[in-house]
């Protein structure tokens, strides 16, 4: 039984604590936050004694075997990026795992820094993009990996968010279902200005045309003027609507948000509803206890383990870049510094 403790206890903490529900092989036996009151209302709700406000203190007492790292990039009401002094905190403790939201980084420098760690560190980091691991998302990725659909020839994913808020979950998505082959090449567009200035700076929208190593042809777009919606669907605001088309020789695969649908060559068209939230904390589950397979053996790396994510986020500064430049960019690339600023300027 591994044990584990979490770092934030707001509203996203609590989906990492309920999906415990799932989760067989951990326990989660503390927690930290400098809000107090976040800190005993957490606690008393999921029955957690071991509270904290200092981080420090919570990894030399509890020495937890998977720490869950669910804050802000950005310092509210600040710029100040906390991502990487945070994962190297962790890492200097020498926690054994780490389980961090998304977005794993917001800029240029942030992304080089975390670079940089992946390096050195011994901390097994994964990022929380937890849509690999839902339910309907392994079916239907068995479905292609068994070869129902085909050799895959072409991929359109997209969300109705800011590219920073959900491109992650997207483009780890994207790689799933390609055993995480790299992007190599990106041709990408941006535009509006209006959330540059917030916790997660993003351009309000984008698309791209990516190649990846294996060949594939991927189409992207993010954004609520670009992402689809789907008629008929709930609409619980912009992140709500995700989805990734896998098309193949012999028949497709799509995942969205609220809904699925295959067509393969022996099962004919196939479609069927979703719900969300039950799909969710399941993945949730799923992504944790994926954590502490990679902690019994080196071989069972996690799908979302940190170099993954951050080529993948490699990807998304390729798009902002190739927008600002009208260039095609080659991956991965060393980004400028002040890529926010640049697209402050431009935008």
């Amino acid at each position: 039984m591994y044990k584990t403790a979490m770092l934030g206890c707001g509203g996203r903490a609590r989906a990492h604590a309920d999906a415990y529900r799932f989760v067989k092989n951990g326990k989660l036996s503390a927690i930290c936050d400098m809000n107090e009151d976040l800190l005993k209302s957490f606690g008393d709700d999921f029955g957690i004694s071991s509270r904290y406000t200092d981080l420090d203190e919570m990894l030399e007492k509890e020495k937890p075997d998977v720490l869950h790292i669910v804050t802000a990039p950005v310092l509210r009401g600040t710029n100040q990026r906390i991502r990487y002094s945070l994962m190297k905190q962790a890492s200097d403790h020498n926690v054994p795992a780490a389980i961090v939201e998304k977005p794993i980084a917001v800029e240029s420098e942030d992304w080089k820094q975390l670079a940089g760690l992946a390096e050195e560190t011994q901390t097994k980091f994964v990022v929380n993009t937890q849509l690999n691991f839902h339910p309907q998302n392994l079916e239907l990725k068995k479905d292609v990996a068994d070869g129902k659909i085909g050799e895959i020839k072409f991929i359109d994913a997209s969300a109705r968010s800011t590219p920073v808020d959900q491109a992650p979950h997207v483009l780890q998505l994207v790689s799933s279902y390609i055993d995480n082959s790299r992007p190599v090449r990106v041709l990408g567009q941006i535009s509006g200005g209006q959330d540059l200035n917030s916790t997660q700076p993003s351009p309000m929208h984008a698309a791209a045309q990516v190649i990846y190593e294996n060949g594939l042809h991927v189409s992207l777009a993010f954004g609520a003027s670009i992402g689809q919606k789907v008629p008929k669907e709930p609409d619980m605001g912009n992140h709500t609507h995700k989805r990734v088309f896998v098309i193949g020789t012999k028949g497709f695969v799509h995942w969205r948000f609220s809904s699925w649908e295959r067509s393969t060559q022996d099962d004919g068209y196939e479609s069927g509803p979703l719900d969300y939230g039950e799909q969710d904390v399941i993945a949730q589950g799923n992504l944790t206890e994926a954590v502490f397979d990679w902690l019994d053996d080196e071989k069972n790396v996690h799908p979302t383990h940190l170099k993954q994510s951050l080529a993948e986020f490699n990807l998304l500064l390729g798009i902002y870049y190739s927008g600002v430049t009208n260039e095609i960019i080659e991956l991965p690339f060393e980004p400028p510094d002040g890529i926010i600023d640049i697209l402050r300027e431009k935008l």
